[in-house]
């Protein structure tokens, strides 16, 4: 009788509709167009072995969003592991040895070693819920010293997709862009060669997670164009990660970038390029 019980509760369960998610706007699948419910959106990725989740780092709604996402997933099949960018391999025996203590520290980032450089109010929740699940979170980006070796001379990266003119040439202006226009020339190449290295690595970290694997990093590392997914079939992957992309309302994300797109309401607009030539300024 209580099986029968069990099994009734575990059969109501999968009928019920997701939980609605935290933030607004549309989704659309990317490759036809068609708009999506967050149930359909859900039921889609939970079949993929491999999710990439480009996010915006500063827009809160994306991490609440991502914080649903793992939540819903469950919901439809078991997690086989989460990566972050913001993870490094120094961190990953500190990840472990949380994941053995009986209650989080007070102080998790400390415990962490968490990079200031990633807002922690932001990606505090996701951390935390990620650190009480029975699947592993496992750190996705480079080291600092191997940052700074890679600046100073990265390898040659094998395969001839992410080795392509239209791609370096694409993150070279992406490069160009976000650093307002005030690098050297000259730091350009050791600036590509570093951003490759990441993607490489990220890469490397979700063949080798156990699957259902999910990544989130930033959305230029998710694009299928020139990202992640890219190295992922010059690794020898028989097939590209799911992309799902999660950007603001009036931002353009095509099909090459991304295979879905969930849209969200647009937020006021820093000026990260005054902030930057306000610090360079001599005293």
């Amino acid at each position: 009788m209580r099986l029968i019980l069990i099994l009734a509760l575990s059969v109501l369960t999968a009928c019920q509709s997701i939980a609605p998610p935290p933030a607004g706007g549309q989704i659309r699948d990317l490759h036809n167009g068609q708009a999506l419910t967050p149930q359909a959106l859900v039921e889609r990725l939970a079949k993929a072995q491999r999710l990439v989740v480009g996010e915006q780092h500063d827009n809160r709604d994306h991490h609440a969003l991502q914080l649903w996402l793992l939540q819903t997933l469950a919901g439809q099949r078991a997690q086989g592991s989460l990566l972050l960018e913001m993870l490094t391999p120094s961190q990953q025996p500190r990840v472990e040895a949380l994941r053995q203590l009986p209650a989080l520290p007070k102080d998790l980032p400390g415990a962490l070693d968490w990079s200031p450089g990633w807002d922690w109010s932001l990606y505090g929740p996701v951390v935390e819920f990620a650190l009480a699940q029975p699947y592993p979170l496992l750190a996705a980006n480079l080291d600092a010293v191997e940052i700074q070796r890679f600046y100073r001379q990265a390898p040659a990266l094998s395969g001839g997709r992410t080795n392509a003119a239209a791609v370096k040439d694409e993150l070279l202006g992406q490069i160009r862009e976000s650093h307002c226009g005030l690098l050297p020339e000259a730091q350009m190449p050791a600036m590509l060669a570093v951003q490759q290295q990441r993607d490489r690595r990220m890469a490397e970290r979700l063949l080798g997670a156990p699957t259902p694997a999910v990544l989130f990093a930033g959305a230029w590392h998710g694009r299928k164009d020139v990202g992640v997914p890219l190295h992922a079939l010059d690794l020898g992957a028989s097939e590209a990660p799911i992309v799902l992309m999660l950007a603001e309302e009036g931002s353009d994300v095509t099909p090459t970038m991304a295979d879905y797109v969930w849209y969200t309401p647009a937020t006021p607009p820093q000026d990260y390029c005054a902030q930057m030539r306000e610090s360079i300024k001599t005293p």
